[in-house]
């Protein structure tokens, strides 16, 4: 299994950026997908979850601090997980990273399930949003 981030950079506040979490390795099929960040000093903070493919209903949910600003969707071959940041904040910054989780069913994702969920990370892309 393995998950592998790429698109974080910098941006002015304000801007726009798109990760990706690449998955291979894996029958991604029966995995939910999470995204994380971490600032300098801070706790790394769940940010967002996407239920597994195989789950008859497809759900995501968000932070409270990234609803309506972040959204996270799949590609159309399923083995990407696209991070997509819009209005972002220098308060955004941080280390991203993405994990997965046997999932099989949507209901993994009804509420942000909590890190120690996840098996299986990347090792991550740097954002760095100035003001």
């Amino acid at each position: 299994l393995q998950l592998a981030e790429s698109g974080g950079g910098w941006v002015q506040a304000g801007g726009s950026l798109r990760l990706s979490c690449a998955t291979s390795g894996f029958r991604v099929e029966h995995y939910a997908i999470g995204w994380f960040r971490q600032a300098p000093g801070k706790e790394r903070e769940e940010l967002s979850c996407i239920s597994s493919i195989s789950s008859i209903t497809r759900a995501t949910t968000y932070a409270d601090s990234v609803a309506g600003r972040f959204t996270v969707s799949r590609d159309a071959a399923e083995t990407t997980v696209y991070l997509q940041m819009n209005s972002l904040k220098p308060e955004d910054s941080g280390h991203y990273s993405c994990a997965a989780a046997w999932a099989p069913t949507s209901d993994f994702c009804a509420v942000l399930p909590g890190e120690w969920r996840y098996a299986t990370w990347g090792l991550g892309t740097s954002v760095t949003v100035s003001s």
